[in-house]
């Protein structure tokens, strides 16, 4: 697919009027991330619980919360029930990742890939917390999904 088709995609994808698509590729860091990562696509973000004491979701060591490229949650491969306190601080580590994705450093960051619910746990003086998970965030390439015939 040329240049031109992908930027006719976005646009119509998005929503955005031609004023608005002069606007978007005046960013060359907009267009970097447009056109030059085709592995972007390719990838799935990954939030591992590997610690969980009395959540009140559920949520259990190795349940995974698997978000798409783009930030998108992939509601058929995460547990039934997601508590928005643990999705929260996962949305903190995305634009590290895409920066990392962009410029093709290890997305897969060691330092600081675990991240804690919003939940401050039970028996915290004065917080009255429920409980706490701890997850690990990591990228991994999209599974092939085989297309359904229309």
């Amino acid at each position: 697919m040329d240049a031109e088709e992908i930027w006719r995609r976005f646009q119509k994808h998005m929503g955005y009027t031609d004023q608005e698509m002069e606007i978007f590729r005046s960013d060359p860091e907009k267009v970097r991330i447009v056109t030059q990562t085709p592995d972007f696509v390719k990838c799935r973000i990954i939030a591992e619980v590997i610690e969980s004491h009395s959540c009140h979701a559920g949520h259990r060591v190795g349940d995974r919360f698997v978000l798409d490229a783009n930030g998108y949650l992939v509601s058929d491969e995460c547990p039934k029930k997601v508590c928005g306190f643990a999705l929260g601080p996962v949305c903190t580590i995305l634009p590290v990742l895409y920066e990392r994705l962009i410029y093709k450093t290890d997305p897969n960051f060691e330092r600081f890939n675990i991240v804690q619910c919003t939940d401050v746990g039970f028996g915290k003086r004065g917080w009255n917390g429920w409980g706490k998970i701890l997850m690990k965030v990591y990228l991994e390439k999209s599974p092939v999904r085989e297309r359904k015939n229309s």
